[in-house]
């Protein structure tokens, strides 16, 4: 029997996907875990998990939104990954980049801009500064009684 600590201090398994050299894929795509895209893509890419997309792999898209983006093909659109963008040695982006942690190898053509984003805090800052605006009120109520 496995108790709840167990199951939280394994990790989840993630599903990997691969899009093989010879698949087209033209439209909207979405998914939460890692996706690997070999061949070619066309349209947008809105996801939770993260992409590779591979040396010789093409995609031309309006945005590719993910956790994270590792590029060794060519990638013809705007990307924004939460956690990174990496391009590969040979990789090639044209289009702006939003990102908090970015790596650009030698050998790689980019055109476009970046825009550094700030991590999200751990911790919920409007909760905490709401919890001592509330003490403070109390305290004040305390000396006006």
């Amino acid at each position: 029997m496995t108790n709840e600590k167990d199951a939280e201090a394994q990790p989840q398994k993630r599903t990997l996907t691969v899009f093989g050299p010879e698949t087209e894929f033209d439209g909207v795509l979405e998914f939460s875990d890692d996706l690997i895209i070999t061949g070619k893509f066309n349209g947008r890419i809105n996801a939770t998990g993260n992409l590779e997309i591979a040396k010789g792999a093409k995609c031309t898209v309006e945005k590719i939104l993910a956790k994270s983006i590792v590029i060794s093909g060519t990638v013809e659109g705007d990307i924004e990954a939460s956690e990174r963008v990496e391009i590969c040695n040979g990789g090639s982006v044209k289009g702006d980049i939003a990102t908090a942690r970015l790596r650009i190898d030698n050998n790689v053509d980019f055109e476009g801009q970046v825009t550094m984003l700030d991590k999200m805090p751990e911790e919920n800052l409007f909760a905490s500064a709401s919890a001592e605006y509330k003490k403070a009120m109390v305290l004040r109520s305390d000396v006006i009684e």
